[in-house]
């Protein structure tokens, strides 16, 4: 990266070549990334596989050669720290994480961790402390698509880890224990990975929009006001197999006729009370062409602006299958998996990454409301947190065809790195 440092104060209407530069870096390492895989058909990165260390190696160089100090937390979290204008100072948190969804994008959480990493170069380069330090976290798991719970990274940072979780199992039933074991961590010192509250000053995070109102707005950036609160589920509706030939139709107790009535109910709900909600996985059992279905397994991802709008919704969705179940002859279990509250960025690094933006020319910055989850809503428990939103290329995400343009990653490398020292304008010097 380059060593030029922007001025917040400035509002250039166009990059700079050195800002070219510096983004035409960030799009190399995320294609560098992107071939770090276990799918030879796409991009998948799971928590706690051979696939999270090389990354995590990969990250560490990177940040080394902008100027920190690195290491790998009790979590597999990948950290590093850019010392202050005294060694020992409170730290800025820049994030995001390096974990993918099976095919996957190659900007989802990676650009993040890119862009924070090149801030924190910038400053290394023009030989910059501020007064406070920085640390980058590339967290290992945000998306929980090993073991089905997210944050487990940021979690831990957080120190909100659940005991519980240990025994989580992954789709080859290995444990979260096991697989600690297999990655080289102990899983005793994971409380070590818990941050000090008053050794961060704050958390900003760079991500993707993972949605079209940027584009349709033909803005580039966006200050988020808050996160949605997200709360999953694995459901289990269990009737009776049987044979396809042999069993009338008013004598079944089909499980998918069962499951295709709530996954129906869910999007009604969904659209009468204003909630996203999702059925992204749903298996049947035994799952021969010629027997009727006897058990059906399903997914929920339930996320509102509130907690509030989410657990009405959830009410009125554990109802109508109840009663759905009841009527067809089904048994309905439910596992929560997930719960996350609804959390609102701070108002005063709000007003940061706002001046961020306007450094960058757009005087009336766009605010948007995050309905995808982010490692900040764990680091909220910790400290104040912010974002900035990237525009995407037709709101893709979780998907190949996820795409970001140079020119805009430019932008919100500038922009990022302006909300940085806006901050340190207003940070009393110790």
């Amino acid at each position: 990266m380059t060593g030029t440092t922007a001025d917040p104060t400035t509002a250039p209407t166009a990059a700079t070549a050195a800002t070219a530069l510096d983004a035409a870096a960030i799009m190399a390492r995320c294609d560098e990334l992107a071939a770090v895989s276990s799918s030879r058909d796409g991009i998948e990165r799971v928590y706690l596989s051979p696939e999270h260390a090389r990354v995590n190696a990969m990250a560490a160089r990177w940040m080394t050669e902008a100027g920190m100090r690195t290491w790998q937390d009790a979590a597999g979290n990948q950290c590093g720290r850019y010392e202050g204008a005294t060694p020992g100072l409170p730290a800025l948190l820049l994030g995001s994480h390096l974990d993918t969804v099976p095919d996957a994008g190659r900007y989802d959480g990676i650009l993040g961790v890119m862009l924070a990493i090149a801030v924190v170069s910038r400053l290394h380069g023009a030989g910059r402390r501020l007064p406070f330090a920085v640390e980058v976290v590339a967290f290992g798991d945000e998306e929980g698509t090993r073991f089905g719970t997210a944050l487990l990274g940021s979690r831990a940072l957080a120190g909100t880890w659940d005991e519980h979780w240990w025994e989580l199992e992954d789709a080859d039933g290995t444990t979260l224990v096991e697989a600690f074991h297999e990655f080289g961590l102990d899983p005793s010192r994971i409380r070590t990975a818990a941050r000090d509250a008053q050794d961060v000053l704050a958390y900003l995070e760079a991500h993707i929009e993972q949605g079209p109102y940027l584009e349709e707005a033909d803005r580039a950036l966006a200050v988020v006001s808050s996160i949605a609160g997200a709360r999953r589920f694995a459901l289990t509706l269990t009737g009776k197999a049987g044979h396809a030939g042999g069993v009338p139709l008013d004598r079944r107790r089909d499980a998918l006729t069962g499951a295709a009535e709530a996954v129906l109910a869910v999007e009604r709900i969904a659209r009468e009370q204003g909630v996203i909600a999702t059925v992204g996985r749903l298996e049947t059992f035994p799952g021969a062409v010629n027997v009727i279905p006897g058990r059906v397994e399903f997914s929920l991802d339930l996320r509102a602006e509130t907690d509030a709008q989410r657990d009405t919704a959830w009410d009125a969705i554990e109802h109508a299958m109840s009663e759905s179940a009841s009527r067809r002859r089904l048994a309905l279990t439910v596992e929560e998996t997930h719960s996350a509250p609804a959390v609102v960025a701070s108002s005063r690094l709000q007003d940061v990454v706002r001046a961020g933006i306007r450094a960058t020319g757009d005087a009336e910055p766009m605010v948007l409301f995050s309905k995808a989850g982010h490692d900040a809503m764990a680091v909220a428990d910790l400290a104040e947190y912010a974002m900035l939103f990237l525009r995407c290329e037709g709101g893709v995400s979780h998907h190949p065809d996820e795409n970001v343009t140079e020119a805009d990653v430019a932008t919100a490398l500038d922009a990022f790195e302006a909300a940085v020292l806006a901050l340190a304008d207003g940070t009393p010097t110790a």
